[in-house]
């Protein structure tokens, strides 16, 4: 099953050293030139994820990110922020990338005392075009900025942490004074790509392997805010490339786990629908019995004859 792309999985999957501070209070932040990290990476691309913290990143070199609905073309020096909420496909356009970026969770910066509050900026929120194309001379500004980081992390002043939230508090303060880069869509291949975000967002849920795990998108409002569009738009995309709403869709693909997790578990009724992301009981056995005329229990008695 895919799953929530972490911080831990970040750091495993290119051979990194796993940080001892991952999931302590401090939070976690951590420096990267750009370069580098391309090098480790196996198709020279970061795949359509959703990441479990924020970044920032200056990049020198031609890419291409995609957001949804949205294809934004970085054709020389950039700046480019991204956040939990949102996943993008990022794929470099030359072999030669240079830079930097930084990850960090929202606790790392909550300990800054300057009251910004990561979910409330507009460069973290959906529907908007984190994406900046700067100029040579703000490239070297912000390269500096990013060489003082990289500095104080591996130096031993006893207040570096503090000093990189100064920084890095900077640097979403340049980002929000930046203009957006202009996003460039084609209608027929948007719609294609929003329909297979949206299947690969839905999926990447399942399999239900525990009753302790529970589905985190239910509904077509969810869908909608992680794609950065709005749901009426996913909607008639998805009539349009599908011929069903998202909310069948979605219910479809619930009840066929239901429909496992009844013939091929011994959880009871109740750990099932919590898994599904029923709040009541009953719900899900209302939601069942729509689908398949049955009640969950005559279901899975059914099923066992």
């Amino acid at each position: 099953m895919q799953s929530l792309f972490t911080l831990r999985d970040f750091y495993s999957n290119h051979g990194l050293p796993i940080p001892e501070n991952i999931g302590k209070d401090i939070g976690h932040f951590n420096v990267f030139k750009i370069d580098e990290y391309i090098a480790r990476l196996k198709s020279g691309e970061m795949r359509y994820d959703r990441r479990s913290y924020f970044k920032i990143s200056l990049i020198n070199g031609r890419n291409r990110a995609e957001y949804a609905d949205k294809v934004i073309h970085i054709e020389n020096k950039a700046l480019l922020f991204a956040s939990p909420k949102i996943p993008y496909h990022y794929v470099p356009q030359d072999k030669v990338q240079s830079g930097y970026f930084c990850v960090f969770t929202d606790t790392f910066l909550s300990k800054d005392k300057s009251g910004v509050i990561l979910d409330n900026l507009p460069l973290f929120q959906p529907g908007g075009y984190p994406i900046f194309n700067i100029s040579d001379e703000d490239y070297a500004e912000l390269e500096q900025l990013f060489k003082k980081i990289d500095g104080e992390l591996s130096s031993d002043y006893v207040y570096k942490f503090d000093l990189i939230r100064a920084y890095v508090v900077e640097l979403l303060h340049l980002g929000q004074k930046l203009h957006p880069v202009q996003a460039q869509e084609n209608n027929k291949n948007a719609a294609t790509r929003i329909t297979d975000l949206f299947v690969e967002l839905l999926e990447r849920q399942f399999p239900i392997n525990s009753p302790v795990q529970r589905l985190g998108l239910k509904t077509a409002q969810d869908f909608a805010e992680r794609l950065a569009v709005h749901a009426n738009h996913l909607n008639k995309v998805l009539k349009e490339t599908t011929g069903s709403t998202t909310t069948a869709i979605i219910h479809s693909r619930i009840f066929e786990e239901a429909k496992i997790l009844l013939n091929n578990t011994d959880w009871n009724v109740s750990e099932i629908a919590f898994s599904l992301g029923f709040e009541e009981v009953a719900h899900f056995s209302n939601f069942f019995k729509k689908h398949a005329a049955l009640s969950p229990l005559h279901y899975r008695a059914g099923a066992k004859v």
